[in-house]
């Protein structure tokens, strides 16, 4: 049975048949450079002792220093965390960022923490890792499951251990604590952007455009929110406990309002509330919402939820996604066959990681942006790599995906060859 790792790497093998880059580009991102698993002990508020699994996995750091997320989440392993560092190292090549792969987490139902717990659990992850963490060595930040806060809480323990103030360390975190505007909303804003772009290609009007959206965490909502504003009509949203369905179509905000007023906030900001308990609209299973006859699918939940099984049954004419990995390669084959683009997560969910670029600058700098500036500078990266992949898929013949993964390879492969190849050394032989 293939690994999330084994998926990864077979989704580079049109691209690296393709692309004109030297083979120790293939050999160079086929093992990350170093994976590490720790131990975090943590005292429970009742005086118990429990032990925590941690990872993070530095993929490749040919093109800048290391970057990539820690998730707080059940499913956290070893080869998930690789995986999504392999994948955060195309990323960040896709769009052009000075940055490396990498990505992190714990093996833990944070819902199931209390907050003093949470903020234990998050330095003990600091302290654990805190010699292979540092703004020009591994720059962490949100992901699934956590929030500025967290970021907040682990840039401060670096802080301690340092002994003096690192903004630089961390992105993702607070705007009071060097923070960047517009960061928050960030992955869901640029998902926005990329459809736009297509849209305008495929000659799509906002509001004749019907969204059904998986997932209805921060990516999710922000993309919602910011798409309804933008004239797309949203007939569908889940989350991890059901989904709703409306063909008149809803606007997310009151329904993210209700879900979490009322919330009782055992752990951090995890909410245990459904979107099928704040909003009147019509009941649907996760499943049935994959398979609504909607223009836009938005995946923005986790890996592999369009797989072999269920790809057939896809009726969307198009697919976003927002998540890491959501359709799985032999589903990619099924839907291509099928003549379903998937604008791929590589490009589709970079506007999270530009932004943390954006904050990167900023706390090096000491300069520090408006909104509008933020907004601009991430709507014009996003527009102009979006598209380039969109005509290099047109051009070769291509998908979307492959022409995604072509031009990140192009950019690693320059780097890589810029240090010396094998053509190189043996020039003169």
């Amino acid at each position: 049975m293939s690994t999330l790792l084994d998926d990864a790497h077979s989704r580079l093998t049109e691209a690296y048949r393709l692309a004109e880059v030297p083979d120790e580009v293939q050999e160079r991102l086929q093992h990350p450079r170093l994976a590490v698993t720790v131990s975090i002990p943590l005292r429970m508020d009742d005086g118990s002792l429990r032990t925590f699994a941690g990872y993070r996995v530095q993929y490749d750091d040919t093109r800048g220093p290391f970057k990539g997320g820690i998730r707080f989440h059940p499913s956290v392993a070893p080869d998930e965390v690789a995986a999504l560092a392999l994948w955060m190292t195309l990323k960040c090549a896709v769009v052009g960022l000075p940055f490396g792969g990498s990505k992190g987490g714990v093996a833990v139902d944070p819902k199931q923490l209390s907050r003093l717990e949470v903020e234990r659990l998050s330095r003990g992850y600091l302290r654990a890792l805190a010699d292979l963490i540092g703004p020009e060595r591994d720059i962490p930040a949100p992901d699934a499951n956590t929030n500025p806060l967290i970021m907040a809480w682990m840039a401060d323990e670096y802080a301690t251990l340092h002994r003096r103030h690192v903004p630089a360390v961390i992105t993702g975190k607070p705007v009071h604590l060097n923070g960047s505007l517009g960061r928050e909303a960030a992955t869901g804003r640029g998902a926005l952007q990329v459809l736009q772009s297509w849209a305008a290609r495929r000659g799509l009007t906002p509001g004749a455009t019907t969204v059904a959206v998986q997932g209805f965490g921060n990516a999710g909502y922000h993309f919602a929110r910011l798409a309804c504003a933008a004239g797309y009509r949203i007939v569908g949203l889940s989350d991890s406990k059901g989904a709703i369905y409306s063909a008149a179509g809803f606007d997310p905000d009151p329904i993210w309002r209700r879900k979490h007023r009322n919330r009782e906030l055992k752990g951090m900001v995890y909410c245990d509330a459904s979107v099928c308990e704040a909003a009147q609209a019509d009941s649907l299973s996760n499943e049935e919402l994959l398979q609504l006859p909607v223009d836009i699918l938005v995946l923005a939940a986790l890996e592999n939820q369009i797989t072999e099984a269920n790809a057939g049954a896809v009726q969307a004419r198009q697919i976003l996604e927002i998540a890491n990995g959501p359709v799985s390669p032999g589903a990619d084959a099924i839907l291509a066959e099928r003549g379903i683009p998937v604008i791929p997560d590589v490009l589709a969910n970079a506007g999270g990681v530009t932004v943390s670029h954006f904050e990167w600058v900023q706390n090096r700098t000491g300069e520090y942006w408006e909104e509008a500036t933020v907004n601009d500078k991430l709507a014009a990266t996003l527009q102009r790599e979006a598209q380039y992949v969109f005509e290099q898929a047109e051009q070769r013949g291509i998908s979307l995906r492959a022409a995604a993964y072509l031009h990140a390879l192009s950019r690693i492969g320059g780097a890589i060859r810029e240090r010396g190849t094998w053509d190189y050394f043996n020039a003169g032989a």
